[in-house]
């Protein structure tokens, strides 16, 4: 447990200190829809799916956040002053990919959160505006046999979607 405490401690702190910009860009990107008439329209890929559920019902939710799919599908009223937040583990998720190439065609602006998966293409990192790395990647834990466990990739993105929520915040407290 004490390997596991001390390596989650080093990703957070990696995540805050060289995130910080991303997350006031991202924040901008999705205050501008909370300040306006649109909304944030969120979705996570496969466990990410977490992140939209503390997103929407958590103690803390997200201001004029929707899910983006509806029985699987896009929503259909979808319009230029919505903003998008897509969670998934890594940056070369094909659907993730897939679905920010669609909403970018639509003219939407999107943030996202994910690991980033260096030298692979394509990658969300190229479509999104605004990208945050989530930045793990394989598990953390080593065990005897040279394997590792302990792959807690929701809490990084947890923590990233705080961050950038806490930005929001500061925003629209500024704005007010």
């Amino acid at each position: 447990m004490k390997i596991f405490t001390t390596q989650m401690i080093g990703y957070l702190k990696k995540i805050a200190e060289e995130e910080e910009m991303a997350f006031e860009d991202g924040a901008r990107l999705l205050a501008q829809a909370i300040i306006g008439d649109g909304r944030i329209l969120l979705h996570g890929f496969h466990e990410m799916e977490a992140v939209v559920i503390e997103a929407l019902c958590g103690q803390d939710k997200l201001p004029k956040a929707v899910r983006l799919m509806e029985n699987g599908h896009l929503r259909n009223d979808i319009d230029e002053t919505d903003r998008v937040l897509l969670i998934a583990r890594f940056s070369n998720d094909k659907d993730a990919i897939s679905l920010a190439e669609r909403l970018k065609e639509q003219g939407l602006e999107i943030a996202a959160i994910s690991a980033v998966v260096k030298d692979e293409q394509p990658s969300l990192v190229d479509i999104v505006d605004v990208h945050i790395d989530s930045k793990l990647l394989k598990p953390i834990v080593p065990k005897d046999d040279g394997s590792r466990i302990g792959f807690p990739t929701v809490i990084t993105a947890s923590f990233a979607y705080y961050c950038l929520l806490l930005t929001i915040y500061d925003i629209l407290e500024e704005y007010e």
